[in-house]
C-alpha cells in the first residue's frame, strides 16, 4: 500500500483549531480553582506522611541493629561454649615451659592471637590455658574477627588470650585485669544468672578505641573461671546508621537510656583517656535534639516532646532492647514543606501543558476522523486516474466516508490483480532458489555434523565439520551408516534400523571412532520424503557431547563414592538399600544389612593423628572388598562407621558365617607409619524382610543391633531382636520422664535404720533414693538408676540427695539423736572434680556434721585409674567424713589395694548374709570379713538381714552394727516415729 499526499488548510481557517482555543481556556480555568483546595490539603497530609515515613524508619534501623546485636550475642555464646568445653575436658596441669621476658612477663604469640600473664601468676594451670587456648583460638579467631572487632579469654589467674594479639603484646605487667570493667561485669557477684551481658561504652587505651564489649561468663563443672568477651566498637555501630540528610529518610542518631547521645568523638594526642573511661556522649549541633533524648529516656513521651521540643522538626524514635539503646530518625518540617512548594509550582505548570495538550489533541482529532480521510478518498482518486495501481491506504470504518472508501477499493482491487499475480509468481521463484542455496551453504559450514544417506542408511554426503571431527577423510561415503559407529555400539545400529522402520525417527547418544579416535555425539536421524510422501533420504545431525559424557562421569563419581576409600557413599548406600528392599518385596530375594563400627577408633585417631587414622580407613576397606561377593555392596557412611548389603541370604546363619568371615578382616594388625595397632568391629546385622521392610526400620534396627554388640564386649556381631527395639524405646521412655521428674521435684528419700545389735539401738540411717510418679506409683531404684548414670542425669540427682540427706541429718541432730547417715555416690559422681567442694558447700550451708557423714563406694568404682581415686577418698576425707566400701566381697578389690585407701567401714553384702546359717561358705567368708575389718581397724556393717538366726551369728562374730528387713524396711522420715527402737542420743 502507498501513502497519499494531503492538502491541508492553513492558520484558523481549521475548524479543528477554532474549537481546541475554546478548550484550552475552560481546561485552565477549572485547573487553576481545583488545585488551589488541593494543595491546601496537601500540605496537611504531607506532614502526617513524613511523620509515618519517619517512624517506620526509626523502627526499621532499630530492628536491624537490635538483630545485629542478636547474631553477635549467638555466635559469642556458641564460642563461649566450645571455651568452656574444651577447657574442661581435663583438668588444667601443664609442665612449665615458657620463660619471662625482661619485664617480668609471659608473652606467647601467633598468627591466630597473643597470650599473656605476669611472671608471678605463671603456674601449672595457666601453662595449661597457654596451651589449650592457642589450639582453641586457631579455630574460633577467624570465624569471630568476622563479626567482632576482636576475641577474648580472661582468666581470673589475670591470663589472657586474644585475637588479634596486639593487646596481649602491649598490655603492662602491672595490669589487673580485675578492675577491668569488662571483666568485672560477668563475676559471680555482678552477674549470679551467667548470661551474657554487654558492657556501657568504655575507652580501651591500647587499641584507642571506644566500645562496647559482650562478656560471658566461662564456668567449668560450676567453677567460674573467667570470662570470654567479644568488642564492638562505637564507630561501626554508628556507620549502620544513615547519617546523609535525606529529606525522605531523615537524618538519623543513637542515644541510649540515659538521654546520652552516641557520635563519633575526635582525640587529642594530649586528651587520650584512660582505660575504662566511661563514654560521656556528644553535644549534637541542635540542643533541641539533646532535650528530645533525654525526654525520651525519661518516659515524657515521644508525642509530648515533638510539640513542645521540636516544633520545626518531625521526629520519632525506636528502643533497640538488647543494648538498652534507642534509634531516633528526624526530619526539617520546613525542607519536607519545601519539596511541596516545588510541587505546587509543577502542578501549575502541568495543568497548562495538559490543557495545552488536550486542545492540540481535539484538534489533531477532528482533522484525523474527518478532514484527512476525504484529503486521502480524493488524492487516492487522483492517482488511479494518472494509470498507479497500486492501493491507497484508505480506512474501511462504518461511516459515510468509510462507506465511500470501501467502494473504491473494490474497484481498485479489481484493477490491480491481474498485475500483481505475474508479480507473485516471480518472486516465489526467486526466493526458492535463494532459499536452495542458503541451505546448502548451512549444511557445509554447520557447527554439527550432518550425515546425509539414501533409504537403505549408505552414506552419500558428510559435512566438512564432520570429518574434522573424526579427523578422516571422505573415504566412508557409499558405506553403511554404522561404519562410523564404534564396535560396541554395534547392537544400538541394529536398534536404530528396527526404530527407523517403525517409527522413522531416532534419537540418542552414540560413540563414534574413525581409527583409534573415539568421540560421544548426541544423533538425530529424520527422513527426507519426496512429494507423494516416500522416503528418499535420512538425514544425521550430530553434536559433539563428550566434554558432557566426562563431566558426568565425574559427578557420579564424585556424587556416589567416598572420596577417601573408594567405597559407595551414604547417598549410593541409600539408593542400592531400596533397589533391595523393592527387590525382596517382589520375592526376588532377601538381604541383610551390617553396620559397622570400628572399636577403640577415636583413640587411634587421636593418638596416632588423623592421617594414621585416614590409612587404618583405606586398609580396613581393602580388607572388607577382599571378603565380600561381587553382589554384595559395602559403603563406608562417614568416621569408622561402615555398612554392607548382603544379596540372596537364605537365612540367619549364612549371614552370621559371612559376618564372622568379615571379622576375620580385622584379625591381623595394621601397620600404620613405625607401628602396629589391631583394631576390631562391633557388627549389628538385621534381615529383611523378616525384621522389618522399611528402609528407616531396617537402618534402625541395624544400628540398635550394633550398640548392643558393643554392650556386649565389642569386637562381635548381634543381631536384631524385637526385644532391643524395646529396650530402647523404654530407655528412651525412662530418661525422658527422669527430666520431667528432675523438673517437678518428684524424687523423695527413705531412711533404713542402722541398729546397734548390743542394746537395739538406732545408731545412724541409710539414704536410699524412690521415684513417686504422678499418679503415686513408685518407681523401683533398678529400673531407672542405670539410665540416670548413662545419660549423666545421676549427677544432678546426686547432688540433690546430699543436699536433703544433710538436712535430715541436721534436723535429727537438733532434736539430739546422735545418728550418722549412710549416703550412696555412684560411680559418676565419684569421678567428678567438683565432688569435694560441692561437698564443702552443702555441709557448711545445711549446717551438717561431716563426722556423721558416711559416704558408701563400691569396690569396682575404686580398681579404675587407683591413684585417682585415692585423691579423691583424700580430699573427702579432709572434710572429716567417714568412708565406707559397700557391698564388700562382691567386687574386684584386693588386700594390697584396700589398705592404701583412705576408708572407714566395711559393708558385707546381702548375697553373702541372706543364706546363713544354711550355707557354710557363706557363713565362713562373713566371719572372715568381720575379722580383717577388726585387724584394720574398720567398722563393718552387715546389711541384708532378715532373721534372728542371722542376728544371732553376726553377734557372736563381733558384728554389732547391722541394717535389714529384720528390723525396719526403708520409711519416709514422717514415718521413722513409729519404729520401737531407741534412738542413740
Amino acid at each position: 500500500m502507498k501513502d497519499v499526499n494531503l492538502v491541508k488548510p492553513q492558520g484558523m481557517d481549521s475548524l479543528g483549531r477554532k474549537f481546541a482555543l475554546v478548550v484550552f481556556l475552560a481546561i485552565v480555568i477549572a485547573g487553576f480553582t481545583v488545585g488551589y483546595v488541593v494543595l491546601s490539603l496537601q500540605e496537611s497530609i504531607t506532614l502526617e506522611q513524613q511523620q509515618q515515613v519517619i517512624k517506620q524508619q526509626a523502627a526499621r534501623y532499630a530492628r536491624q541493629l537490635d538483630h545485629d546485636v542478636l547474631q553477635k550475642e549467638q555466635k559469642a555464646i556458641s564460642a563461649n561454649q566450645v571455651v568452656a568445653r574444651s577447657l574442661g575436658l581435663q583438668r588444667l596441669n601443664s609442665s612449665k615451659s615458657l620463660t619471662a621476658l625482661a619485664d617480668g612477663s609471659i608473652r606467647v604469640q601467633d598468627d591466630f592471637s597473643g597470650a599473656f600473664v605476669a611472671a608471678d601468676a605463671y603456674t601449672a594451670r595457666t601453662a595449661a590455658m597457654f596451651e589449650r587456648t592457642a589450639l582453641i583460638w586457631q579455630q574460633l579467631s577467624p570465624l569471630m574477627l568476622h563479626d567482632f572487632f576482636n576475641f577474648y579469654f580472661i582468666a581470673k589467674e589475670q591470663f589472657i588470650r586474644i585475637s588479634p594479639s596486639d593487646w596481649a603484646m602491649q598490655v603492662e605487667v602491672s595490669h589487673d585485669f580485675h578492675k577491668d570493667l569488662f571483666y568485672q561485669i560477668a563475676t559471680p557477684e555482678q552477674n549470679p544468672a551467667r548470661q551474657p551481658r554487654w558492657t556501657p561504652v568504655y575507652y580501651d587505651d591500647i587499641w584507642q578505641k571506644w566500645m562496647t564489649s559482650l562478656i560471658i561468663p566461662v564456668y567449668i563443672n560450676d567453677e567460674f573461671i573467667g570470662v570470654t568477651g567479644s568488642d564492638y566498637i562505637l564507630d561501626d555501630i554508628l556507620e549502620k546508621l544513615p547519617m546523609a540528610d535525606n529529606v525522605l529518610q531523615g537524618s538519623a542518631f543513637l542515644f541510649d537510656d540515659q538521654g546520652m547521645v552516641f557520635g563519633a568523638q575526635q582525640q587529642k594526642p594530649t586528651d587520650i583517656p584512660a582505660m575504662n573511661t566511661l563514654y560521656a556522649g556528644i553535644k549534637p549541633g541542635n540542643q533541641a535534639l539533646q532535650h528530645y533524648a533525654v525526654a525520651v529516656a525519661s518516659h515524657n513521651g515521644a508525642g509530648k516532646t515533638v510539640i513542645d521540643v521540636l516544633p520545626d522538626y518531625l521526629i520519632s524514635s525506636a528502643p533497640v532492647s538488647r543494648l538498652n539503646w534507642h534509634v531516633a530518625v528526624y526530619a526539617e518540617k520546613s525542607r519536607v514543606l519545601t519539596a511541596l512548594d516545588e510541587f505546587r509550582s509543577k502542578l501549575l505548570l502541568t495543568f497548562l501543558l495538559v490543557a495545552l495538550l488536550v486542545a492540540l489533541m481535539l484538534q489533531l482529532v477532528i482533522y484525523h476522523f474527518v478532514l484527512k480521510r476525504l484529503n486521502r478518498l480524493s488524492a487516492a482518486i487522483n492517482r488511479l486516474s494518472r494509470g498507479d495501481l497500486q492501493h491507497a491506504m484508505l480506512d474501511n470504518k462504518h461511516d459515510e466516508i468509510g462507506l465511500l472508501n470501501q467502494a473504491f477499493g473494490r474497484m481498485s482491487e479489481e484493477i490491480s490483480e491481474l498485475v500483481s499475480g505475474l508479480n507473485e509468481r516471480i518472486e516465489e521463484k526467486e526466493a526458492a532458489e535463494r532459499s536452495a542455496r542458503k541451505l546448502s551453504k548451512a549444511v557445509s559450514f554447520s557447527s554439527s555434523g550432518i550425515v546425509l544417506t539414501d533409504q537403505f542408511l549408505n552414506i552419500e554426503y558428510i559435512n566438512p565439520f564432520l570429518m574434522e571431527m573424526l579427523g578422516g577423510t571422505d573415504d566412508h561415503l557409499r558405506q553403511p551408516l554404522n561404519s562410523l559407529f564404534a564396535e560396541e555400539m554395534h547392537h544400538v545400529g541394529e536398534e536404530i534400523v528396527q526404530t527407523l522402520a517403525e517409527r522413522h525417527h531416532w534419537r540418542g547418544d552414540m560413540l563414534l571412532q574413525h581409527q583409534q579416535r573415539q568421540l560421544w555425539v548426541s544423533l538425530a536421524i529424520a527422513p527426507i520424503r519426496d512429494d507423494k510422501g516416500g522416503i528418499t533420504n535420512y538425514v544425521c545431525a550430530m553434536q559433539d557431547i563428550s566434554f558432557i559424557k566426562q563431566s558426568q562421569k565425574k559427578m557420579e563419581q564424585l556424587a556416589y563414592y567416598d572420596v577417601l576409600t573408594g567405597l559407595a557413599n551414604r547417598s549410593y548406600f541409600r539408593d542400592q538399600l531400596r533397589k533391595a528392599i523393592a527387590m525382596s518385596h517382589r520375592g526376588y530375594y532377601n538381604f541383610a544389612l551390617l553396620y559397622f563400627d570400628l572399636d577403640e577408633f577415636k583413640r587411634i585417631n587421636d593418638t596416632l593423628g588423623h592421617d594414621a587414622g585416614d590409612e587404618l580407613l583405606k586398609e580396613i576397606s581393602k580388607r572388607l572388598i577382599s571378603r565380600l561377593r561381587e553382589e554384595d555392596t559395602i559403603a563406608r557412611l562417614g568416621g569408622d562407621e561402615f555398612a554392607v548389603i548382603l544379596s540372596g541370604i537364605k537365612d540367619r546363619s549364612q549371614a552370621s558365617a559371612i559376618a564372622a568371615n568379615l571379622q576375620q578382616a580385622f584379625a591381623a594388625p595394621v601397620k600404620l607409619g613405625n607401628q602396629e595397632v589391631s583394631i576390631s568391629a562391633s557388627i549389628g546385622i538385621t534381615v529383611a524382610p523378616e525384621d522389618a521392610s522399611e528402609e528407616e526400620l531396617l537402618l534402625k534396627h541395624a544400628d540398635l543391633a550394633m550398640y548392643e554388640a558393643k554392650a556386649r564386649g565389642k569386637n562381635t556381631f548381634h543381631f536384631f531382636s524385637p526385644d532391643l527395639n524395646e529396650a530402647a524405646n523404654e530407655r528412651l521412655l525412662i530418661e525422658n520422664q527422669l527430666r520431667e521428674a528432675i523438673r517437678e521435684h518428684q524424687f523423695l528419700l527413705y531412711y533404713q535404720p542402722k541398729i546397734d545389735i548390743r542394746d537395739n539401738t538406732i545408731i545412724g540411717y541409710e539414704t536410699l533414693l524412690r521415684w513417686l510418679r504422678p499418679d503415686n506409683t513408685l518407681v523401683p531404684p533398678l529400673r531407672f538408676i542405670s539410665v540416670a548414670e548413662s545419660t549423666g542425669l545421676i549427677v544432678q540427682i546426686g547432688e540433690w540427695i546430699i543436699w536433703e540427706a544433710c538436712r535430715f541429718l541436721s534436723r535429727q541432730h537438733s532434736r539430739g539423736y546422735n545418728v550418722s547417715l549412710s549416703i550412696n555416690l555412684s560411680v559418676r559422681q565419684f569421678n567428678d572434680d567438683n565432688l569435694p567442694e560441692i561437698v564443702a558447700r552443702i555441709l557448711q550451708r545445711t549446717g551438717a556434721d561431716p563426722a556423721s557423714v558416711i559416704f558408701e563406694i563400691t569396690e569396682s568404682m575404686l580398681m579404675g585409674d587407683t591413684d585417682a581415686a585415692i585423691n579423691q577418698l583424700n580430699q573427702l576425707k579432709r572434710l572429716g567424713v567417714s568412708l565406707s566400701i559397700d557391698d564388700f566381697g562382691t567386687g574386684y578389690s584386693s588386700l594390697s589395694y584396700l589398705k592404701r585407701f583412705p576408708v572407714d567401714e566395711l559393708k558385707i553384702d546381702r548375697s553373702f548374709v541372706k543364706d546363713i546359717p544354711d550355707d557354710r561358705n557363706d557363713m565362713d567368708i562373713v566371719a572372715a570379713i568381720i575379722a580383717m575389718a577388726q585387724k584394720m581397724n574398720l567398722r563393718v556393717v552387715a546389711e541384708g538381714v532378715e532373721t534372728a538366726e542371722q542376728v544371732e551369728f553376726l553377734r557372736k562374730n563381733a558384728c554389732y552394727q547391722v541394717q535389714g528387713y529384720y528390723f525396719s524396711m526403708p520409711l519416709a522420715e514422717q514415718e521413722l516415729s513409729r519404729l520401737n527402737y531407741v534412738i542413740n542420743s
